[in-house]
């Protein structure tokens, strides 16, 4: 029996979540989830009814993106993802704790303004443009996050930074975050996030399984 994972291909957790099992050499059942029409197995496992939700041969269930990623590093982390004695999961931490937070808090105001008119969307990209800047002061100086090797802080917060580069894509190309956009460009066309974007439709129950396993070589 192989882990479940119920996903959604564009959701910015279940990306980083499926990101970080590729990367950790996880071979796994990928189960596609229609937001609209969310499978009563993945209700049961995970009754908050959100992805991903990971559910183990064992019966254990892991409903948080944070929580698979490192699951399935510490299980195996060829790439060094997670640092010498966790070195880069403790410094991603706080930076994913303001991605998480504050950073989507904002994501979200400036990707819907409609749904939240207490202020215009230039207010709320600039607001989320605090974490941007930071980020670019990092990129600066090296070329990923924490260093000069990818790390579990990039895979974790690439499909936000991203989904915000896309809600404008002129205003985010003639913004003077050169490094950002070098390393969104860099992550975007990787091997490994391709092969994590490939569509299915969604799951059904009397459906084939479609196991999804990572290639060594995959940068």
């Amino acid at each position: 029996m192989l882990p479940v994972l119920y996903s959604f291909r564009r959701c910015p957790y279940a990306m980083r979540a499926r990101l970080a099992l590729d990367a950790g050499r996880a071979t796994y059942e990928l189960r596609e989830v229609s937001l609209r029409n969310k499978p009563v197995s993945m209700l049961k496992a995970s009754p908050k009814g959100s992805v991903p939700v990971l559910v183990l041969p064992d019966g254990r269930v892991i409903d948080e993106s944070w929580d698979i990623m490192l699951w399935s590093l510490h299980r195996h982390d060829p790439e060094g993802w997670l640092g010498e004695s966790n070195v880069y999961a403790e410094a991603a931490g706080p930076m994913i704790i303001e991605n998480d937070t504050t950073f989507k808090r904002n994501l979200d105001r400036y990707k819907y303004p409609d749904r939240y008119p207490d202020h215009t969307q230039t207010h709320y990209r600039k607001q989320g443009e605090a974490f941007l800047q930071d980020l670019e002061g990092r990129l600066r100086a090296m070329p990923y996050l924490l260093g000069d090797t990818q790390s579990i802080a990039d895979a974790g917060i690439f499909p936000f930074v991203r989904q915000f580069a896309g809600v404008d894509k002129i205003w985010f190309e003639l913004s003077p975050y050169v490094a950002l956009r070098q390393w969104l460009n860099d992550m975007s066309n990787s091997e490994r996030f391709a092969a994590v974007m490939k569509k299915y439709p969604p799951w059904q129950p009397n459906d084939a399984p479609i196991i999804q396993e990572s290639k060594p070589s995959r940068p």
